[in-house]
């Protein structure tokens, strides 16, 4: 089952249910979906890492807003945005930990044949596709600094 797919079902779900946090969430995924396949066409078909990466926008934009919200001291925008994000991270795939991510990294950098820190562009540029949904970009970007420093 498509994570599109997934979304729609949970959709029905959430409106059966009355769930107003979660039916605002998932909205926000379909409306998301639509566009990005409206975009190329009507007969275009979303690959799982388009789908992913539309979620982990979705994700990294209600966090944003939290953060404001936060800031600016109105809590209940806050626990909305907070709510949403925590809708749509279920649909992404599990993190990596620290060590099955720093793991991971060295083994891209024996397979590219970096040494440096002037080698970074091409561990990362094969990294950010490899661990796409699994670990964060400024993660990785960290810890190959790391590795190559």
């Amino acid at each position: 089952m498509s994570l599109w797919e997934k979304i729609a079902a949970d959709l029905m779900a959430a409106m059966k249910a009355q769930d107003k946090g979660s039916l605002e969430a998932l909205r926000a995924a379909k409306t998301a979906f639509l566009l990005a396949r409206s975009e190329r066409g009507p007969e275009t078909v979303l690959s799982q890492d388009e789908e992913i990466k539309i979620i982990q926008k979705l994700v990294k934009q209600r966090k944003e807003s939290a953060v404001i919200y936060r800031e600016q001291k109105r809590a209940d925008l806050y626990e909305k945005e907070e709510g949403e994000a925590a809708v749509l991270e279920k649909y992404l795939p599990s993190k990596m930990s620290a060590a099955e991510l720093e793991e991971a990294l060295r083994a891209i950098v024996v397979r590219v044949g970096a040494r440096a820190p002037a080698d970074m562009g091409k561990v990362m540029g094969v990294a950010t596709k490899e661990l796409a949904g699994k670990a964060d970009g400024r993660e990785i970007s960290a810890k190959v600094k790391e590795l190559l420093g």
